[in-house]
């Protein structure tokens, strides 16, 4: 499981894709979250601006992220 450690409030589901190494660049997250890829908290999530907050889960391409603060 990888870990991203929150700098703010809330990093966005883009970001964090891109930050664990999932996704080489923005387009690629997009691409990824457009296409129904990425789950947030179990569900499918087709936002990529979705704010992540402390103790989310999301699981793309069978690796899951923790977010914590």
């Amino acid at each position: 499981m990888e870990k991203i450690k929150l700098r703010d409030e809330y990093i966005k589901l883009g970001q964090a894709l891109k930050a664990a190494g999932i996704a080489e660049s923005g387009v690629d997250a997009k691409l990824m979250v457009q296409d129904g890829e990425a789950f947030v908290n179990g569900a499918v999530e087709y936002q990529r601006g979705k704010k992540l907050y402390d103790g989310d889960e999301v699981i793309c391409q069978d690796t899951k992220i923790k977010i914590v603060k």
